[in-house]
């Protein structure tokens, strides 16, 4: 074998496996409205707190994030509404303790909150 087989072999190598580490071409996220879901009526803590959270987040990814509220049975109902939303990370949850508590006060929940739900950030 003459050096220049021996030298491009591994260079080809190297280049093949570099390639594979290169950003995939895909959609810039967000492309559209996010909307942050509040299992609480509008006015309670963690409405204000979603609230402020999705003012920083619309400046920072210069989308509008739409704060939208669906109080009602420890927030089960929002978070059945956030289970069955399409997961493309353009419908966030805003949870709290009481969904982990719910787990084990209702037999019977549509959703089920470790499988359905991803943690994105620990907001406060």
């Amino acid at each position: 074998m003459d050096r220049r087989t021996l030298l491009l072999g591994p260079l080809a190598l190297a280049a093949a496996l570099a390639a594979g580490h290169l950003p995939a071409a895909a959609q810039a996220y967000p492309a559209k409205p996010i909307h942050l879901v509040v299992g609480y009526a509008a006015g309670g803590s963690t409405d204000s707190v979603a609230r402020l959270l999705g003012q920083k987040l619309a400046e920072e990814l210069g989308q509008p994030v739409i704060v939208e509220n669906k109080p009602g049975a420890g927030a089960t109902i929002a978070s059945d509404y956030v289970a069955k939303a399409a997961p493309d990370g353009y419908t966030l949850f805003m949870s709290t303790i009481a969904n982990t508590i719910n787990t084990t006060l209702y037999k019977r929940l549509s959703f089920d909150f470790e499988r359905d739900f991803a943690p994105v950030s620990l907001v406060a």
